[in-house]
């Protein structure tokens, strides 16, 4: 009984649908403002690396609205998509930690790179079979 407590949701379909869609379009519009603001003026890395990073935050906690966070929680730490969720973290984190405090742009940059490569393969874990799709194909063209 006290696991469905904790698992619903208070909010309507139509408003966590609702939702859903504010906090996705608001995380692509920081990943998209932080791309424009990348050319600004001995700035602009910093910029980009927060916006972007605050933006995949955003996006990824969007699909708490449908789940529900504890759901979501649950399902980001199932053994299939522990690493992915580690490293989609620690990213974020570095990401952070390389334009506030070590005020490094190139590590910054690489981050970014590794937040989006991290949150693909943190995706694909929703879809069956993605995953082994995908390294087959690399397997193939590296092959």
């Amino acid at each position: 009984m006290h696991t469905h407590v904790v698992e619903a949701t208070s909010l309507s379909s139509g408003t966590r649908i609702k939702g859903f869609i504010a906090c996705f379009a608001a995380g692509i519009l920081c990943s998209l403002l932080g791309t424009l603001l990348l050319w600004v003026p001995r700035k602009g890395l910093y910029l980009f690396a927060v916006f972007y990073t605050f933006g995949n935050i955003a996006s990824l906690g969007s699909t708490a609205f449908l789940m529900g966070p504890m759901k979501q929680l649950k399902r980001m730490f199932e053994p299939t998509r522990l690493i992915a969720t580690i490293m989609v973290l620690l990213c974020f984190a570095l990401t952070l930690c390389s334009a506030f405090w070590w005020h490094n742009k190139g590590l910054a940059l690489i981050f970014c790179i590794l937040q989006s490569l991290a949150l693909t393969w943190y995706s694909l874990s929703y879809i069956p079979f993605a995953r082994d799709a995908v390294k087959k194909c690399f397997t193939v063209c590296l092959a």
